[in-house]
C-alpha cells in the first residue's frame, strides 16, 4: 500500500501538468456551444408541458439560471485541463444544494442534499461550480465585486484547509467525520447572525412528516389525500400511476433488509406528480403518501427519475449502468449520513427512479436574503462540508499535497467564480432574450 508520503509527492507532481495559479485563467472555449441550446437538447426527454416552468425559474435572476444550468458549466470545465485527483462529485455543488436534513439518531447535520449529476470527476470541478454560485449569489445580492470575490475565497479556502485537516486523520475518523449544526452556534459570534440561524434551524427541524400532513393532504374520499395545485402538484394521470405501482414495487427490494421490514408497516394511501428544484423540472417526479401506525403516522416519499448525469459526456463512464443506482450509490458515498429509505428501480419504458424521504427535517438556506458577512460564512461551511465528502471518495492525501499550505489555489479559484460569474450574467440574458422574442416559452411566477 503506498504510503502518505508518497500519495502527498503525487499530489504535489501534479502542480506539473496543472498548476494551482492556472485555474484562475478561465475564458469560454472557442466554438463554445449555445447555452440556450444545451438546455433544449437536455430538455429533449422531459416533459413537454413543464418545460416553460423550468426556462420561467431560470429566467427569473442569473443565480436561478446558474442552478438549473448544470449542464453548460460541465461542458466549460470540461474544455480546460483538469487535474485527474479523481473523487466521487457532486455535480452540482452550488450553495442550494447544501443543507441541513436529521440523522437517524435525530441530530441536525448540515449536508450536501442533491446528487442527481453525481459521478466521479476531477474535485475541482465542484470546488469551482461552488465558488461560482457564491460570486453570482454576492452580486445579485449587492453585496459588490470585493464581497462576491471574498465570499468565493471563503469556499476555496475552507475546502483548502478541511482537506489537509482530513488528509491527518485515520479512515474511520474520515468516514465518520460530519458536521452537526450543534457544533456551529458557538461559532457565530455576532447575536443578530446567531438568531437568524436558530431560526433557520428550529424551522428545519418542524419540517417533518407530520407536519407535511396538514399542508399536503386533505380529507376526502373518505381519508387523507394529497392536494392538488396545478401545475406543481397534480392528480396522477393513468399512465402515472401505473409508473408509481411498478416502481414502489421494485423500489423496495433495493433497500437494505430491515429497511424493507420497516417499509412493510407502512401502507400506501395516494400519489401525486410534482415538480421540483429549477434543473430537474419536466422530469418524472412523484410523491408518495404512506402511513404507518395510524393516519397520523404519515411517511411521504419522493420517487424521482433519474437521467444520466450532465458530466456524462465528457468523462470516462461512471460504473453503474443504472442512473437511480448512480444517484444512491453516490449519496450513501458523498454523504456522511444517509437516508434510510433511499432506493432505485426501474420504472416503464425503463426508465429510472430513484426514491427517498420527501421531508425529514429538510431545510435550506435563504441566500438571497443572506447578509454579506452570513454569505461569506456559509459558503465556507458549503466548502467544508464538500471537503469532507470528497475526503470520503477520493485520495484525499493527494488532494492536500496538490493544495499545499498557502492559498494559491484559494485566489485562483476566486478569480475563477468572478469570470464565471460574468459569463454566467451573459448566458442569463441569452435566454431571457429567446424567451422575449418567442423562441422559449417560459412561464414566470411559479
Amino acid at each position: 500500500m503506498t504510503g502518505p508520503d508518497e500519495r502527498l509527492r503525487r499530489g504535489r507532481a501534479v502542480r506539473k501538468s496543472v498548476s494551482r495559479a492556472s485555474h484562475g485563467r478561465w475564458t469560454a472555449a472557442a466554438g463554445r456551444p449555445d447555452p440556450v441550446g444545451v438546455l433544449r437538447q437536455q430538455a429533449a426527454d422531459r416533459l413537454p408541458e413543464l418545460l416553460p416552468i423550468r426556462y420561467g425559474r431560470m429566467a427569473a435572476s442569473p443565480f436561478a439560471f446558474l442552478r438549473g444550468a448544470a449542464a453548460v458549466m460541465a461542458a466549460d470545465l470540461a474544455a480546460d485541463p483538469h487535474t485527474g485527483l479523481t473523487v466521487q462529485l457532486c455535480g452540482d455543488a452550488h450553495l442550494l444544494n447544501f443543507g441541513v436534513f436529521a440523522s437517524p439518531e435525530r441530530s441536525l447535520l448540515f449536508d450536501l442534499n442533491d446528487f442527481d449529476e453525481t459521478q466521479p470527476g476531477p474535485f475541482e470541478w465542484d470546488v469551482k461550480r461552488l465558488a461560482a454560485s457564491v460570486a453570482v449569489a454576492a452580486r445579485q445580492n449587492a453585496h459588490g465585486d470585493d464581497w462576491a470575490r471574498g465570499s468565493a475565497l471563503a469556499a476555496a479556502r475552507s475546502y483548502r484547509e478541511t482537506i489537509r485537516e482530513l488528509a491527518g486523520q485515520g479512515e474511520l475518523d474520515v468516514w465518520y467525520h460530519r458536521i452537526d449544526t450543534a457544533d456551529l452556534l458557538p461559532l457565530i459570534r455576532k447575536p443578530e447572525l446567531r438568531e437568524r440561524v436558530e431560526s433557520n434551524l428550529a424551522r428545519a427541524r418542524r419540517r417533518t412528516s407530520l407536519r407535511a400532513l396538514g399542508k399536503l393532504t386533505e380529507l376526502r374520499d373518505g381519508g387523507r389525500r394529497i392536494v392538488h395545485d396545478p401545475p406543481l402538484l397534480e392528480p396522477l394521470a393513468r399512465s402515472d400511476a401505473r409508473t408509481v405501482a411498478e416502481v414502489f414495487a421494485g423500489y423496495r427490494s433495493t433497500l437494505p433488509e430491515e429497511r424493507r421490514v420497516l417499509l412493510d408497516r407502512y401502507e400506501y394511501v395516494d400519489a401525486a406528480r410534482k415538480v421540483v428544484g429549477v434543473g430537474s423540472v419536466g422530469t418524472r417526479c412523484f410523491i408518495l403518501l404512506l402511513t404507518g401506525r395510524d393516519a397520523d403516522d404519515p411517511l411521504f416519499l419522493q420517487v424521482k427519475e433519474a437521467g444520466p448525469s450532465v458530466l456524462r459526456d465528457h468523462l470516462p463512464a461512471d460504473r453503474h449502468g443504472h442512473q437511480g443506482h448512480r444517484v444512491v450509490a453516490g449519496q450513501r458515498l458523498m454523504q456522511a449520513v444517509g437516508d434510510i429509505f433511499l432506493g432505485w428501480t426501474t420504472g416503464p419504458e425503463g426508465r429510472h427512479f430513484y426514491a427517498r424521504q420527501l421531508r425529514d427535517m429538510k431545510g435550506s438556506a435563504e441566500v438571497e436574503t443572506m447578509t454579506r458577512s452570513l454569505l461569506e460564512r456559509y459558503a465556507g461551511l458549503c466548502g467544508r462540508a464538500l471537503a469532507r465528502a470528497h475526503a470520503r471518495s477520493g485520495d484525499r492525501i493527494a488532494i492536500a499535497g496538490y493544495l499545499g499550505s498557502a492559498d494559491t489555489f484559494d485566489r485562483a479559484v476566486a478569480d475563477f467564480a468572478m469570470s464565471y460569474a460574468d459569463r454566467t450574467a451573459a448566458d442569463h440574458a441569452l435566454l431571457t432574450a429567446a424567451v422575449a422574442d418567442g423562441a422559449v416559452t417560459a412561464v414566470t411566477g411559479i
